[in-house]
């Protein structure tokens, strides 16, 4: 059972480890969050709240620090939110800009979460796993280099600029781009590379530079139909104090490294995670913690914004950014704002 005492305990453990990244004793409470009860009875509550699975001992100190499941109870029912003006008004002028797309909105917003955090922020933009192509246009920049342009089926469409080492022809060009339309027009984006490789016969045939075409087109082709990730402030993590263990931080960097983890971070019900709205969810993993809101803009695509950081992060200032980011997306860009 917790009892306003082991509650007042334990919100002060919570408090001083986001705030030191230290284990807490019970000196400490005493010194710092002027708790009126005796040594003896603080490590007698620290001792009941790690039975209860809320705080862990470390092996390096005989303080505690708080558990995956206690930083869960923690938010569910005791944290507050912690409003920031300056944050706030930041992100109002970025989604004042009517000209903005939702993309460059929700990337601006995601640069100045990581700012304010000092932690790291994710945008992933919609899957493309759905998605078939409709049409593919190469437009040439000059002799060495062109712009590809791909669109799906949903109006979605991407450019990609690339270059060759030896001069192509706006011939050899426009015949590529004949080619590949007439032979991967509503193919699935996961099954265009496999295609094209059926069609690498019919290319060396008719252009003279096939091969360097062929791979830069494929190169480009790739970076399109790949998750949109978009990550600001990856530094940010390598400065906590839980990453300076080198297992770890070789842990962290591959998990940075992986488009896929992202997507994947919710549908893992092993992980502990605690949904906040039909939005936004928290999820930890390990030594760390993901904060995740979605929402759609009038294009009926889905849009992920993450904020990542240590378990050891201040949840109340987080969260109501992350709140204050996807109210102003849904106002701007949401299906209900009927002037756009």
């Amino acid at each position: 059972m917790l009892t306003e005492r082991k509650i007042e305990v334990f919100k002060a453990i919570v408090n001083e480890f986001v705030n030191t990244a230290e284990p807490v004793g019970s000196k400490t409470l005493i010194d710092k969050y002027n708790l009126n009860y005796s040594s003896a009875t603080i490590r007698n509550e620290m001792s009941d709240l790690e039975k209860l699975g809320l705080l862990e001992k470390t092996h390096t100190s005989s303080g505690r620090i708080p558990s995956t499941k206690g930083y869960r109870f923690f938010v569910e029912h005791l944290m507050e939110d912690v409003q920031n003006q300056a944050v706030e008004v930041a992100l109002s002028q970025i989604f004042s800009d009517r000209r903005l797309s939702i993309e460059e909105a929700i990337r601006q917003s995601c640069d100045i979460l990581s700012q304010m955090t000092n932690l790291t922020s994710v945008v992933l933009g919609p899957s493309s796993n759905d998605e078939t192509l409709k049409s593919i246009q190469l437009i040439p920049l000059n002799s060495l280099s062109a712009m590809a342009v791909f669109v799906t089926e949903s109006g979605h469409a991407e450019h990609r600029v690339f270059k060759f080492d030896d001069e192509i022809s706006v011939e050899d060009l426009e015949s590529c781009t004949t080619i590949l339309n007439d032979r991967l027009k509503g193919t699935p984006l996961s099954e265009v590379v496999v295609r094209m490789e059926s069609l690498k016969p019919i290319l060396s045939q008719r252009l003279s530079h096939y091969e360097e075409l062929f791979e830069a087109f494929v190169g480009a082709f790739v970076k399109f139909a790949q998750d949109e990730v978009y990550m600001s402030g990856r530094k940010n993590m390598l400065m906590q104090p839980e990453f300076s263990d080198v297992t770890k931080l070789r842990q962290l960097m591959g998990m940075l490294e992986d488009s896929h983890i992202w997507r994947q971070l919710s549908s893992q019900h092993d992980q502990m995670t605690l949904r906040r709205s039909t939005q936004s969810e928290l999820t930890w993993v390990d030594d760390m913690a993901v904060i995740t809101s979605s929402f759609q803009g009038d294009d009926d695509e889905e849009h992920k914004l993450m904020v990542v950081g240590p378990s050891r992060m201040e949840y109340g200032a987080v969260l109501s950014m992350m709140d204050y980011v996807t109210e102003m997306i849904e106002k701007v860009y949401g299906k209900e704002d009927g002037d756009e």
